[in-house]
């Protein structure tokens, strides 16, 4: 009986990440469970599609097969000064220790780059179904712009689309006064009407 709960005891573990190896097909981790116990290599698993390289002194929770301390696997990880904090029932949030997250809030999905670049590769077609995407930016673009609706601008002052524009020029005339005959040179004056 004693024996079985020393093997209990000896199957869990809980300690602080001080070295991580991601360079193999299962991360490897250094777990310090105590100032005289230190697992060096052992596995951490974490679930099919969400990898992370923990910071130093993240928290670790181990278990060892049958309490045997050099037969263990690293289940959990998390670090406390990293952790979000405050989420409401039911909300997710996917973050790292440079202020980037992806939160999945009870109102809706906020992507914080952290101060770094958001880029989206081999997309070769990115989907909104919303009447209306907003940016509060500026927004460059290197290739051209194609548009099935109508392109307007000064939306908040002196607002005309580009279809009202071209309308307007395929109409437009100028006046020239003193028309001269031979080899006379008459500059016009500006569009007529001006808009």
């Amino acid at each position: 009986m004693k024996s079985a709960f020393w093997s209990l005891v000896r199957s869990l573990g809980r300690g602080r990440l001080t070295r991580v190896d991601d360079s193999g097909p299962v991360q490897l981790v250094q777990l310090q469970l105590s100032q005289n116990e230190t697992r060096d290599k052992t596995p951490r698993v974490a679930e099919y599609g969400f990898q992370s390289y923990p910071p130093d002194g993240a928290d670790g929770i181990a278990v060892f097969l049958g309490g045997e301390r050099t037969n263990g696997v690293v289940i959990a990880c998390g670090h406390q000064q990293y952790r979000i904090r405050n989420l409401t029932h039911g909300e997710v949030c996917i973050s790292d220790d440079k202020g980037q997250r992806v939160y999945l809030s009870s109102t809706g999905i906020v992507v914080n780059g952290g101060g770094h670049p958001v880029t989206i590769t081999n997309a070769p077609e990115v989907t909104a179904d919303t009447p209306l995407m907003r940016c509060t930016g500026n927004i460059e673009c290197e290739g051209s712009i194609v548009a099935a609706g109508d392109i307007t601008d000064n939306s908040g002052t002196t607002a005309q689309s580009m279809a009202t524009m071209r309308a307007l020029y395929d109409v437009h005339d100028h006046e020239v006064p003193g028309v001269q005959r031979g080899g006379d040179t008459v500059t016009s004056k500006g569009p007529h009407p001006q808009q």
